[in-house]
């Protein structure tokens, strides 16, 4: 089992949290544990077979950065995934999009793009779409996949329509729509932008008298603003690894937050978080989510990988799909990392695998559109 809350450090592995155990702490501590995984480089030496498949990928782009309100994260798994990929013989390279542009990409050769930008401008289809253009392949998700995904409302509508369960939400514009969503959904409720990530602007509302701060809160982040009916019960995430029917859902992950609030301070910046993998739930619901997220996954035409959250009813242990994150975190801490070692996949590994699955949507197209 993995029970995280603490901060020790493996003294073989410098910033590598010991087994059992993953780093959280503030902004200096997250900064260090950026590179935790990529530590997990056995020797300083490679084999030529190491070597041959690092060059097999060309000079390889790793955008990170970027100009959303997750740029820090963004910086942080950037760096992990730059040491990781580098130390598999991979011709790896930092690129910010917020200070470059890119254009340069292709000016310099790059053959593919690791994506580590999080939110908005980096997993909303909008680079996706540029590198389609540039003829360069990327990791992640194609345009409509990522632009669909970003947004929670227009995620949930399909996921109904294919049958599959999320909580009960309303899209308002207005405080006093908020506060008629949340006679409608009960309380307590969730008011959230509807497009940003990591629980920026997200306020659990548990009287009337909190929907104007709380949409206002929401409102400074996204013009669109999503109620949600709030789930009590056990929190999980899944990470799904591959395209179509070779996609496979790694192991459960079960957070345990303080106080129950899983928000953005909890996520990176406190040590109190517990993550349990195994997640010890009742026989036979780990397997019955792992399909439930696969069918999420094929249901948005995502590919590569993601990581998708979900809540279980307490009382019905009926489970719940909240949303897909088609870029996700790959600090030292991130739990897609998380669930991959549970796996038996390394860090190194896990990058190298996300990175063969780079594609393009269209490529025959996008070569058509630079000739």
């Amino acid at each position: 089992m993995i029970t995280t809350k603490t901060l020790s450090q493996d003294a073989a592995a410098p910033g590598r949290p010991k087994q059992g155990t993953a780093p959280m702490g503030g902004s200096a501590t997250l900064a260090s544990s950026a590179h935790a995984y990529a530590g997990e480089v056995a020797s300083p030496g490679m084999s030529g077979s190491e070597e041959r498949m690092g060059a097999m990928f060309g000079k390889v782009a790793v955008l990170m950065g970027g100009a959303s309100a997750e740029r820090e994260i963004s910086l942080m798994s950037g760096r992990g995934v730059l040491e990781a990929l580098r130390s598999q013989g991979v011709d790896a390279h930092a690129f910010d999009p917020a200070e470059r542009e890119l254009s340069q990409l292709k000016r310099e050769g790059f053959a593919r793009c690791f994506i580590t930008l999080h939110g908005r401008f980096g997993e909303d289809g909008t680079v996706q779409g540029a590198l389609e253009l540039l003829g360069i392949a990327y990791t992640g998700s194609g345009v409509m996949a990522s632009a669909i995904a970003i947004d929670k409302v227009m995620t949930k509508r399909i996921w109904r329509a294919d049958g599959l369960p999320t909580p009960g939400w309303r899209r308002v514009d207005s405080a006093a729509a908020t506060e008629q969503a949340w006679a409608e959904l009960g309380s307590p409720m969730i008011v959230k932008p509807a497009r940003e990530g990591s629980t920026i602007g997200l306020t659990k509302v548990a009287a009337r008298d909190q929907c104007h701060g709380a949409y206002t809160l929401a409102a400074e982040h996204d013009t669109e603003v999503l109620c949600e009916q709030f789930i009590a019960g056990d929190e999980v995430t899944i990470a799904v690894l591959g395209s179509g029917r070779s996609a496979r859902a790694l192991p459960l992950i079960r957070i345990i937050a303080a106080n129950g609030n899983y928000d953005y301070q909890n996520k990176y910046f406190t040590d109190t978080t517990q993550y349990l993998v195994p997640a010890n739930l009742p026989e036979g619901e780990e397997v019955r989510i792992q399909e439930m997220v696969l069918k999420a996954y094929q249901s948005l035409s995502c590919r590569g990988w993601a990581r998708a959250d979900v809540m279980i009813d307490a009382r019905s242990r009926q489970p719940y799909l909240l949303e897909i994150n088609t870029a996700p975190g790959m600090t030292g801490h991130s739990l897609v990392p998380m669930a991959a070692r549970a796996a038996g996949i390394g860090y190194p590994a896990l990058c190298m695998e996300v990175l063969r699955y780079a594609a393009l949507d269209h490529a025959s197209d996008s070569m058509k559109a630079l000739a």
